[in-house]
């Protein structure tokens, strides 16, 4: 069933004004489906990552003759406007669907994914969605936010390299995991960093695998429901891939937590030896990465959080259920509430 969404006119190019200026805090789904929002409407914005490129967690890790997906692994298009996101994507060369052997391994009681699911990933990597969304807007990255100040002329933004900036700001739209809402908005919106502090966001370790030849096992990728591993996938096999046979290894997020603070070679050895129980041969090279905020259990399913009168919200995953389709509705739900709050200001 399609949502019925308020359809604001304004010329091409149409600049709202100063008054109007916009920074969203987060550039992966969430942060990027808000900015694109608001910039359709002709609203000037900013979007501002700690990190060295745009997507989150819909993250690849690149090196010499490999890649691979070490975040989100492929992504569902249940409603209406999400499947029409994803169906431009599509048309745009950034995503794909994905149809592995999918195989469910260990007892009935973990994950039993449903078989006609249609699953996509970004082409050539994950983060190719984002980089699309992201396309023609003011970008800053490498700027991790620390604080926000609001005075009678807007919002102030400080960063740890860049200092205290001296723009001012409409609206501030902070798209981060919720544990790093808390310390953010402590100081300045009580109300929605005890929200945030209120929802628990669970670990993941990853391990990257590298193989001279391809590796034959019987699937492509794999619910795994006994031992520290959730999900093993052929990550060369999805579609647009190219380089070396490459395997994604997701420990559990219970196992995950018991060893968030272990030393990746650690982490690898007991990983890599659960995928050898599977009838995996011993990879050429490894990689490791610690997602420390990787899910919520549960997302609080209240989509996003609006304040009208500070010019202050929040989206994400975290808020809407999870996933890459709960994070691109939440921010572009928000979005939509901003414009109408700036059109009618």
């Amino acid at each position: 069933q399609t949502c019925a969404l308020p359809i604001f006119y304004f010329c091409p190019g149409q600049n709202m004004g100063f008054e109007s200026r916009v920074a969203v805090v987060g550039a992966g789904v969430a942060g990027l489906s808000c900015a694109n929002v608001l910039r359709s409407a002709g609203v000037d914005v900013l979007v501002l990552d700690k990190s060295r490129g745009v997507a989150g967690r819909m993250s690849t890790r690149r090196g010499d003759g490999w890649q691979c997906d070490h975040g989100a692994q492929y992504f569902t298009a249940r409603h209406a406007d999400f499947q029409a996101e994803v169906g431009r994507w599509c048309a745009a060369g950034t995503a794909a669907a994905w149809q592995p052997r999918l195989a469910v391994i260990g007892g009935d009681g973990g994950h039993q994914p449903d078989g006609g699911l249609e699953r996509f990933v970004g082409v050539p990597r994950m983060t190719a969605p984002a980089r699309l969304l992201a396309e023609g807007h003011e970008v800053r990255l490498e700027q991790t936010v620390t604080g926000l100040r609001r005075d009678e002329a807007g919002w102030c933004i400080s960063t740890r390299e860049s200092g205290e900036a001296v723009d001012r700001y409409r609206a501030v739209i902070v798209a981060v995991p919720a544990p790093q809402v808390v310390p953010l908005l402590q100081p300045c919106a009580g109300d929605m960093a005890a929200l945030a502090a209120a929802v628990p966001m669970r670990g993941s370790w990853a391990v990257m695998l590298r193989f001279a030849a391809r590796v034959d096992l019987p699937f492509d990728a794999a619910f795994v429901n006994q031992g520290p591993l959730r999900w093993v996938a052929r990550d060369s096999g999805k579609p647009g891939r190219a380089g070396m046979e490459t395997w994604l290894l997701h420990a559990t997020a219970e196992w995950s937590e018991a060893h968030i603070e272990d030393a990746p070679d650690s982490v690898a050895d007991v990983l890599i030896a659960a995928f050898a129980a599977l009838g995996a041969p011993s990879p050429a090279a490894w990689s490791a990465h610690r997602w420390r905020y990787a899910d919520s259990a549960p997302a609080l399913g209240i989509n996003h959080v609006w304040d009208a009168v500070a010019g202050l919200g929040l989206c994400g995953d975290w808020l809407n259920g999870g996933k890459v389709e709960g994070a691109w509705l939440s921010g572009r739900d928000l979005g939509l509430q901003v414009v109408r709050a700036l059109v009618s200001a």
